[in-house]
């Protein structure tokens, strides 16, 4: 118990930016988060060491909110996308800028994954190309690529609209 009371107060941060990321709601994510938590305790037992511990609980979050969007789509009859396009121009810089943060925001949300997913890991909670590729059981270099392409189709999207 006590072992989850220090993950919790040293990860939920970075737990809770990962899942903003993801659902761009901000109770949504706080709930995402306990419940990451919540699982966490119960498959601690599980955990073996092959990864770094918040990879792991970015992993759980991750599923928890794929799963619930999976769960809300059957209702919908709404598809979930698999993979969109590329991004791109200067997006760190871009976002102190709250009316192309604005338009970053947009174009995100229309951005199909992985690419969406590793450019908010990247930016928003900011994980290295290497974390954010243990999480998807990828490459570091994959991981790298995928987000120079996300940040290409923003550059591209934010060019059309100037």
């Amino acid at each position: 118990m006590e072992q989850i009371e220090e993950l919790y107060k040293n990860y939920f941060h970075d737990v809770y930016l990962f899942a903003r990321s993801l659902t761009a709601d901000e109770s949504a994510a706080e709930e995402v988060t306990q419940e990451t938590f919540f699982k966490a305790m119960k498959a601690i037992d599980k955990f073996n060491g092959d990864c770094d511990i918040r990879v792991w609980l970015c992993q759980i979050a991750k599923n928890l909110i794929f799963t619930g969007k999976k769960k809300q789509n059957r209702f919908t009859g709404e598809e979930i996308p698999e993979t969109v396009a590329d991004s791109g121009v200067s997006i760190e810089e871009g976002l102190e800028d709250k009316q192309q943060s604005m338009a970053i925001h947009r174009i995100l949300h229309t951005m199909g994954e992985p690419h969406k997913e590793v450019f908010s890991l990247r930016v928003f909670s900011e994980l290295s190309f290497r974390q954010i590729g243990d999480i998807f059981g990828k490459t570091e270099s994959w991981a790298r690529v995928t987000f120079h392409r996300a940040k290409l189709k923003i550059i591209d999207e934010l060019e059309e609209q100037k």
